[in-house]
């Protein structure tokens, strides 16, 4: 039969979180207008994001699976829809009163949360959709701080 040795795969899953921003309290509202333009609103403005989460592992020779697409459902429910869906980032979200709202550390926040809850390394990457055209993509990588 055909050699078992293990295949690695990756499986994706994408949620769409309705989300409204301010802008950054730490600017003046002319450095907010130059910096955010039109998004920047002191009421905040609403967003939609896609997010797509990719996780990745050996394929289970039993199960046929890298990970059951209902416990991902499930992490992403905790880490991604429960914190972020209707609410105002800034206003809302304690992580986002210290760091500013872009689409880039919304990645970030995503990234951190799902890694407490999934198991140690199968996150590889997420994907923040701000429009049909804007795309972050984060997998985990810091700097190197020399």
């Amino acid at each position: 039969g055909p050699v078992s040795s293990p295949r690695l795969g990756a499986v994706g899953r994408g949620e769409t979180i309705h989300a409204c921003l301010s802008h950054s309290k730490s600017l003046s509202d002319e450095e907010n207008l130059k910096l955010f333009g039109k998004c920047n609103n002191p009421n905040g403005h609403g967003h939609n994001y896609k997010v797509v989460v990719t996780v990745r592992g050996e394929i289970d020779p039993v199960s046929g699976m890298v990970m059951n697409l209902t416990d991902l459902k499930e992490y992403m429910q905790a880490a991604i829809m429960e914190p972020l869906d209707h609410k105002n980032l800034d206003k809302d979200v304690p992580y986002f009163s210290e760091v500013v709202s872009t689409t880039e550390n919304v990645a970030v926040f995503i990234w951190d949360s799902l890694q407490k809850l999934l198991p140690q390394g199968v996150l590889y990457k997420v994907e923040v959709h701000e429009t049909e055209q804007n795309v972050v993509v984060y997998k985990g990588e810091e700097t190197i701080v020399k």
